[in-house]
């Protein structure tokens, strides 16, 4: 898979290059990433990417010009149908699991990462397939934004994670968050890892963690319980957690 991010400031990609998921990736030739500055194509000698905007107001925009040559020096190169060029905007769609199973299946995502104030909406309107947000709060710049998006749809590529399960246990892959995780020590201050992680009995092993993740889904994120239809096996074990989370909360009252 190909990611091209257009962005003022290609310095901040290079940490992803080199390191974790998605620099193993690269490494291994399952995804590509470039960027292109659009600095690069302007024709003034201070290499200007913005003006003020019409109508005044506080701040200033991307102008069109940079980004659209930007965005072309891709097109003459190599783009078709499984190609789509995203713009990180608060007005966006918020990126979930679905979104990114949706846009995993393109061959060519192109990242436009805005600074100042955003850009000109006349780009927007010509050029942008789809905006994405990454929740309702605002960042100095797209940059991170793409960042996590590069990271989110490269874990979904054929090999890029070392198991292949890592994926299918991921929070939010099937509607649920991840269910709790450890490791050694067996005991650390007195507390200890729970006996049905260190039975050896694969099936109680497997009902624990969905009864965790059922569980801790009802807990922290409530609302992705109201959009899944649960199984009857998934019905009593959320109700075996919330009598199990009732007493703890008793144990601990003064």
């Amino acid at each position: 898979m190909r990611f091209t991010a257009i962005t003022l400031f290609p310095e901040m990609f290079d940490a992803t290059k080199q390191y974790g998921v998605v620099g193993r990736a690269i490494k291994d030739k399952r995804i590509t990433l470039d960027c292109i500055n659009p600095r690069d194509f302007t024709k003034d000698k201070h290499r200007s990417v913005d003006d003020r905007p019409y109508g005044g107001g506080p701040g200033m925009l991307m102008t069109i010009e940079p980004l659209t040559a930007s965005l072309k020096s891709i097109v003459d190169v190599n783009i078709d149908e499984r190609s789509k060029v995203i713009y990180l905007s608060p007005q966006g769609r918020k990126l979930d699991q679905n979104l990114v199973k949706e846009l995993s299946q393109q061959q060519h995502l192109i990242l436009i990462s805005g600074r100042y104030e955003g850009v000109d909406q006349r780009f927007i309107d010509e050029s942008v397939d789809i905006e994405i947000s990454l929740g309702d709060f605002v960042l100095s710049g797209g940059e991170i934004a793409s960042l996590a998006v590069i990271d989110t749809i490269a874990r979904q590529i054929d090999g890029v994670l070392g198991h292949s399960e890592s994926v299918i246990e991921d929070s939010f892959e099937d509607g649920l968050l991840d269910h709790p995780h450890y490791t050694r020590p067996e005991v650390y201050k007195n507390k200890k890892v729970p006996a049905v992680l260190l039975s050896g009995n694969h099936k109680e092993i497997e009902r624990w963690r969905l009864k965790q993740r059922l569980g801790i889904t009802w807990q922290k994120r409530p609302d992705l319980l109201m959009n899944k239809k649960l199984t009857n096996e998934e019905k009593l074990l959320l109700e075996e957690y919330k009598k199990e989370f009732k007493n703890i909360k008793k144990s601990f009252r003064i």
